[in-house]
This record gives structure tokens, C-alpha cells and sequence, in this order.
């Protein structure tokens, strides 16, 4: 399977792995281009295993010992490592979002580029797909997956039209969602559909439910001084990341001392974001959205 050189591949490798003989753990295998990385800073002792829930990936697996490949989605981390008697481990990495060989993948309905069958499942192997979102959802449903996972302003007019349109058709692929919004000026088409794709696709696949789940389990099974690389896509995923690095929760504030301090869940490595420089944005352009935030588990 083709798929293209990983974001911050050297830099979130280099936040990850501190200790060569431990535990890791790459939660988004793809291509396998960090997994690979990962091993190479590995010695004998060190242990990687990565999850992955498309079928695809399954291709690219690596035959070394010290690796092993989980074909989960990483909402069962805990579950999944504890079959192999893991309990604790010293890092976990995660590059979100859709991998470029879904999206160049056109059949798979995520890329807006292509028409294809209203899909978007990462797993395929479930049954909730794009198809049913699109025909099935209540109006009111719909509008708040725009407003909440596209954060598009003309939400509650976007699902009007496409409850209108389904009473006499079934809107089946890509391109004849895209054409019930035909009206959208030129200019802003491109941004506009990719909102409207990501929020469908959020749906799909549960991105931020599964996101939150990851987190809290990461830091269960992180030993203490373990670290959390996390890249992500979007301000979706990146304020959940970020708000979990700096007090283990996504919402609400923790409870504080009498002197206003809080028991911090990690340190941060960096107090930004990284993000990748123009060369190597110029050679991948998905790296343009990329953030990638460190914690280390006090």
C-alpha cells in the first residue's frame, strides 16, 4: 500500500522514545513510518506495539520481534495491550486524522476531490457509514454535526437542503452531496466542502469520542516520566489534546488549593505547538495543519 512520509516524523519520534529498552506504543499505525522510526531507536529489549483498524494497514506490517501490530481501533489501548500482559509502558504517539491512503483512496468517499460512494468509515468492517448519516439523521441531528464538527455557521440551512432533497432521492455519493451545494461562491468551495466532509467523517467514526477515550487510557497505563506525542489535524482535536496535556480533563475546570494550585496529569515538553516548516510542508502539503503537542506524566 502507497502511502506518504509521515508529519514530524523525526521530531515526534525524538519527544517519544527516551529509553531504548522500553515499552511503546504507536496507536496509528498507517504506512508505518513512525512505527519504523520508532524501532530504529529501540535495542533488543524494547518492545513496539502499534494499533491500526483499517484492513489496509495490516500490508505494511513489519517483520521484526521486538513489533507487534493490533488490528483495533485505539478506543480498546488498555484492553488490547493487556492481552499481551502490558500494563505500563513509556510512550504513546498518535497521528490523527484520515492517513493519505484513505484519502487517495477514492472509493473510500473521504478525499472531496473525488466522486465515490458516501463512505468515509475508517473501518469498514462497521456499519454506520456516510450513506446513513447523510439519509437517515434527523434534521436537527444533522445541523449540530455541522455546527459542532465542521463548525459551519450555515448549519442548520445545510441540513434543511439535504432533508429536503432525500425525500425524492437518496444522496449516494460524494459528488451528489457536493452538488446540493452548488451555490456556495467558487472562491470558498474548496474550505467549505472540507468542513462539510470532516464533520460527516467525525460522525462516521466517532473521532472525538474515540480521541477522548485514547487520552484518558494513556495516561492510566503511562509509567510515571512516560511521554504522550500527540499530532493533530484540526482545532477539533487539537483543543482536546491540548486541555488534557495541561490539567487531564476536556472540559470544566480542575478543583484547586486554597493557594489556586491544581494536580497537574503532565508536564509540558514544549509550551506550543510544534509545527513543520515550510519544506516540509512543501513536500506533503497535510503537514500544513499539523500540530503536535508532548506531555510527560508527572
Amino acid at each position: 500500500m502507497s502511502y506518504h512520509n509521515p508529519v514530524l516524523l523525526k521530531k515526534s519520534v525524538d519527544d517519544l522514545v527516551t529509553n531504548p529498552d522500553g515499552i511503546y506504543v504507536d496507536v496509528t499505525f498507517g504506512g508505518g513510518g513512525h512505527s519504523r522510526e520508532i524501532l530504529k531507536r529501540l535495542s533488543d529489549k524494547g518492545k513496539l506495539f502499534s494499533f491500526d483498524q483499517d484492513l489496509d494497514a495490516l500490508e505494511n506490517t513489519i517483520e521484526d520481534e521486538r513489533f507487534t501490530l493490533i488490528n483495533q481501533n485505539f478506543r480498546f489501548l488498555e484492553n488490547s495491550l493487556l492481552i499481551y500482559g502490558i500494563t505500563a509502558v513509556d510512550g504513546i504517539l498518535a497521528d490523527l486524522g484520515v492517513s493519505s491512503h484513505q484519502f487517495d483512496e477514492a472509493e473510500r468517499g473521504f478525499s472531496t476531490r473525488s466522486n465515490a460512494p458516501l463512505d468515509m468509515r475508517m473501518n469498514v468492517m462497521q456499519s454506520l457509514d456516510a450513506k446513513k448519516v447523510i439519509n437517515d439523521y434527523e434534521e436537527e441531528h444533522l445541523a449540530d454535526i455541522f455546527y459542532h464538527y465542521g463548525e459551519l455557521r450555515e448549519a442548520r440551512k445545510l441540513a434543511r437542503e439535504i432533508v429536503h432533497h432525500r425525500k425524492t432521492k437518496a444522496i449516494e455519493t460524494t459528488e451528489e452531496l457536493k452538488k446540493l451545494f452548488s451555490y456556495i461562491p467558487p472562491h470558498k468551495q474548496n474550505k467549505f466542502f472540507a468542513q462539510v466532509f470532516q464533520a460527516v467523517r467525525i460522525e462516521v467514526n466517532q473521532e472525538l469520542e474515540v480521541l477522548k477515550e485514547m487520552l484518558l487510557q494513556s495516561y492510566k497505563i503511562l509509567k510515571p516520566g512516560g511521554r504522550l506525542v500527540v499530532i493533530s489535524y484540526h482545532s477539533l482535536e487539537d483543543r482536546l489534546v491540548k486541555r488534557f496535556l495541561k490539567n487531564g480533563m476536556f472540559e470544566g475546570e480542575p478543583k484547586r488549593d486554597i493557594y489556586g494550585n491544581y494536580d497537574k496529569a503532565f508536564e509540558l515538553l514544549q509550551t506550543k505547538a510544534t509545527v513543520p516548516d515550510e519544506a516540509e510542508i512543501e513536500e506533503n502539503s497535510r503537514a500544513r495543519s499539523a500540530k503536535l503537542r508532548t506531555g510527560i506524566k508527572l
